[in-house]
């Protein structure tokens, strides 16, 4: 009986095993933190639902002709189907080439950079004053933090009323000082002058808050020994409390900017975009364009898709440039 000899692997054969008995990354990470796997899914199919699907559905109705007119739609038994079609690039082309987004585009960044530079410096001025012992310091906690509190629609109809030029409690106390009122939302300069402090109004109790929680992270033994050093108070400022506020700050000032720059009940419920359209920003105007006269859905949608898209390259950027300064947020 003849003995065949044992069939030795070849290396690329016993490779080709070796491989194939090692799970990939995401198979290891999957059965190491299977757990939280299973408490992400649901919230990442709820995102799917409520976020993917209408984002899908809004990049496909930009690059479309969709109208009020043309849309599909069902008028008591009678069922009209959608005529519109697709035109590729020709709503970015037209929304890009024209002067009204340019306009708009300059006061919303106008807008954000204004508004964003109030809520960090008052926040962080707060933010430092709060850290500090002093009387009451609770109360005014509590006090400075209920802007915040007020829904955002609220407060827009309350500072609506503030301003009117009739009856507004603003122009009342102007006029028993012996001024005269101000039409505050009559005009462009002045009603952009409002709602940015309608803004700033808003916005500082958040700044201040996650400013004054960075404040309280840093050692106290720092400012001991700076102190001890001979350290002045704007020194000890700049070279301690600032350098140790700059994760938290990066944090804020971005999602500030991404919140003013989308800021539309603000300018929506105070001046309705007026006067005129003075003080509408990218998203008011792109809310014009799908609700009012021939509803342009389709107009609409690609203005919601470039305000994404710039919004998206803002937040790459800024985050590229924080770490190429040594920040690892």
């Amino acid at each position: 009986m003849t003995v065949s000899p044992p069939k030795t692997m070849t290396a690329g054969e016993a490779t080709r095993g070796h491989r194939r008995e090692r799970p990939g990354p995401l198979r290891r990470s999957f059965g190491t933190h299977w757990y939280a796997w299973a408490m992400v899914t649901p919230v990442l199919l709820v995102m799917l639902v409520l976020i993917g699907w209408p984002l899908a559905r809004g990049v496909y109705l930009s690059l479309t002709d969709a109208t009020e007119a043309n849309i599909g739609r069902t008028i008591g038994v009678n069922v009209i189907p959608a005529s519109y079609e697709f035109v590729g690039l020709e709503n970015y082309a037209r929304i890009l080439t024209s002067g009204v987004f340019w306009d708009k585009l300059v006061w919303t960044v106008v807008w954000t950079a204004v508004c964003v530079a109030l809520h960090y410096g008052i926040g962080l001025g707060l933010a430092v004053m709060l850290n500090r012992r002093l009387r009451f310091r609770s109360v005014y906690r509590v006090l400075l933090i209920l802007p915040w509190a007020v829904p955002a629609f609220v407060a827009a109809f309350i500072w609506r009323y503030l301003y009117n030029s009739d009856y507004g409690v603003i122009n009342g106390f102007l006029k028993m000082a012996g001024l005269g009122g101000v039409g505050w939302l009559d005009d462009p300069t002045t009603a952009k002058i409002a709602v940015i402090a309608v803004n700033v109004w808003i916005g500082v109790p958040f700044m201040m808050v996650a400013l004054l929680g960075g404040l309280q992270s840093i050692p106290a033994e720092l400012y001991e020994a700076a102190e001890v050093d001979g350290a002045s108070a704007w020194q000890r400022f700049t070279a301690i409390t600032l350098p140790g506020l700059r994760q938290v700050s990066s944090t804020v000032v971005l999602l500030g900017t991404i919140w003013t720059f989308n800021m539309f009940p603000i300018i929506f419920l105070v001046t309705r975009g007026g006067p005129g359209s003075e003080t509408e920003i990218l998203v008011t105007y792109a809310f014009r364009e799908a609700f009012t006269g021939i509803r342009n859905y389709s107009g609409s949608a690609a203005w919601g898709v470039i305000i994404l898209a710039m919004l998206v390259v803002l937040a790459v950027g800024y985050r590229r440039t924080l770490r190429s300064q040594g920040d690892p947020w």
